[in-house]
C-alpha cells in the first residue's frame, strides 16, 4: 500500500491517504476503518433526470464521494477451481487485488449529482486513492501501526505453500496478515487394480502435470521477498510432487525455477487440507527458516501458551477481564490479541484493548497482533481473542479476591465520606 498523504493532529484526530494495490492491503483498509469515520473516494453512482415531458433519463456517473460511514463489510478473494490447459502463464506476477471493501454510509459532503445525507455503498478499487478522516483520539497506536507496516517497501507474500494429497492439491500464499487461497486443484485419479496400473499411471500423470502448470501460474518463485515453497502432504506425495516440479524445469530448461531449489522445503502432514498449514509451519525445517516473520512468530508462541496452559495455567490466562488483571499488575511477558478485538463497533471496547496493549508495552512485555485471516487467528478467536503468557505465576482467584477486597474498601470509604460531609 502506498502512502498518498497524511496529517495527524495532537488530539490524534486528522486523515490519511492511501493508494491500495493488493488483498493484503484491502484487508488493512477493513481494519483501519470504522463506523463514524469519514471516507473519501471514487465510486459509481446511478443518476436519473427528469425532462420535461416526463421522460427519465439514467446514467451511471463515476464520483468522488466522502461517506460517513455506518458499515464495513469485507469480502475475501474466491479460489478458482481446478483449471486446465498448459499455458504457463507469467511466474513473477502478483496476484491482483480480488477481495473487496464494501463501505455504506450517508454523503457527508455537498455533491452536483448527490444530495447531502443520501445512502451510498462504495466498492473501494486497488490503485485508487482513499482518504480516511477521524476525529479525536481516532488516530490511536494501533491503528497508526497499522498504517506504518502496511506501507513498507518491498511488503509482499513471504510463503507460498501447497497442501496435496493424491489427486488433490490447495496453492497458497502467506504473508504477515494474510493466508490467501489461490487455487484448489482436483484431478480424479482412478484406483490401481493389480491386473493393469495404466489407468493409474495415466491419471497421476495428469495430475502431475496440472499441478505443475498451477503452480508456474500462481507461485512467484523467483521473487525476492518469497523465503519459502512448502510442499506438504501426508505419505510420500510431497516427494513425488518435488521430483516432477524439477523434472519439468529441468526439461524444459526453466532455470529461474531451477535457481529457486533451495527455496523448497517438503513436509509431513497428517491431513490434504488448509488447515494443516499451521502443523507445517511448526515443524523445525520451517521454523528455523522462518522463525523472524510475524505469522511464524505467532503460531509458535500460540502453541507455547496452550502447552503452557496445560502445563502451569497459572502462568497463562485468557479472557478480556483476566488479562486486563494481569496487566495491571505488570505480569505479562507476551500478550497474544486478535485484530477483531480492534474492530468493535464500540468505541469505549475498542479504546480498552488499546490501552491494555499500551501497558504491556509500556511494562516492556511483547504484544502479538494475530490477524484473523491466519489460521493461528482464527484459533485465538476461539479462545475470546486474547491470552497472556505471564512471567510469573498468579492464582486467579487469589486476584479476583483482592479486587472485590479493594473495590468494598473503596465504597466503604465513599460512604464514609458522604457521611462526614452530611
Amino acid at each position: 500500500m502506498k502512502l498518498v498523504g497524511k496529517r495527524i493532529e495532537r488530539d490524534r484526530s486528522g486523515y490519511v491517504t492511501v493508494r491500495p494495490e493488493d488483498d493484503e492491503d484491502m484487508w488493512h483498509l477493513y481494519n483501519l476503518i470504522q463506523e463514524g469515520d469519514r471516507i473519501r473516494a471514487a465510486g459509481i453512482r446511478r443518476i436519473q433526470n427528469v425532462s420535461a415531458t416526463g421522460s427519465v433519463d439514467s446514467k451511471r456517473v463515476r464520483l468522488n464521494l466522502t461517506l460517513a460511514v455506518t458499515r464495513v463489510t469485507w469480502s475475501p478473494s474466491a479460489a478458482p477451481g481446478a483449471e486446465s490447459g498448459t499455458t504457463a502463464g507469467a511466474p513473477n506476477t502478483a496476484p491482483e487485488a480480488t477481495a473487496t471493501v464494501e463501505i455504506a454510509g450517508r454523503v457527508a459532503e455537498e455533491n452536483p449529482h448527490v444530495k447531502l445525507g443520501a445512502f451510498h455503498t462504495l466498492e473501494i478499487e486497488s490503485n485508487k486513492d482513499v482518504r480516511i478522516e477521524k476525529d479525536e483520539g481516532g488516530w490511536d497506536s494501533i491503528a497508526l501501526g497499522r498504517v506504518e507496516e502496511s506501507c513498507v517497501p518491498g511488503r509482499g507474500a513471504e510463503v507460498a505453500a501447497i497442501v496435496c494429497g493424491e489427486g488433490t492439491a490447495t496453492f497458497c500464499l502467506l504473508s504477515e496478515h494474510m493466508t490467501v487461497v489461490l487455487q484448489r486443484l482436483e484431478v480424479p485419479i482412478p484406483r490401481k487394480i493389480s491386473t493393469t496400473s495404466s489407468a493409474h499411471e495415466k491419471g497421476l500423470a495428469r495430475f502431475y502435470q496440472s499441478l505443475y502448470t498451477s503452480f508456474l501460474r500462481h507461485v512467484p518463485y523467483s521473487s525476492p521477498s518469497l523465503r519459502a515453497i512448502v510442499v506438504a502432504s501426508p505419505g510420500w506425495v510431497r516427494d513425488a510432487v518435488f521430483d516432477f516440479i524439477m523434472a519439468e524445469a529441468t526439461r524444459t530448461s526453466n532455470k529461474p525455477l531451477l535457481a529457486a531449489r533451495s527455496k523448497f522445503i517438503k513436509v509431513h502432514v497428517n491431513s490434504p487440507h488448509v488447515h494443516s498449514l499451521v502443523e507445517a509451519l511448526k515443524s523445525p525445517e520451517i521454523a528455523t527458516q522462518m522463525k523472524e516473520t510475524k505469522f511464524a512468530r505467532e503460531g509458535m508462541m500460540l502453541d507455547r501458551f496452550f502447552k503452557m496452559l496445560a502445563s502451569d495455567e497459572m502462568r497463562a490466562w485468557y479472557g478480556p477481564d483476566h488479562v486486563a488483571l494481569a496487566a495491571d499488575r505488570g505480569a505479562i511477558g507476551t500478550l497474544l490479541i486478535s485484530d477483531e478485538l480492534f474492530r468493535a463497533s464500540d468505541a469505549a471496547q475498542r479504546k480498552r484493548f488499546v490501552g491494555i496493549v499500551e501497558d504491556v508495552g509500556s511494562k516492556g512485555g511483547e504484544v502479538l497482533i494475530f490477524s484473523s485471516m491466519h489460521e493461528s487467528g482464527q484459533q485465538l478467536n476461539q479462545l475470546t481473542g486474547i491470552a497472556a503468557i505471564l512471567t510469573f505465576p498468579l492464582d486467579i482467584e487469589v486476584v479476583e479476591a483482592e479486587e472485590r477486597e479493594a473495590k468494598e474498601a473503596e465504597e466503604r470509604k465513599k460512604a464514609e465520606e458522604n457521611g462526614t460531609t452530611d
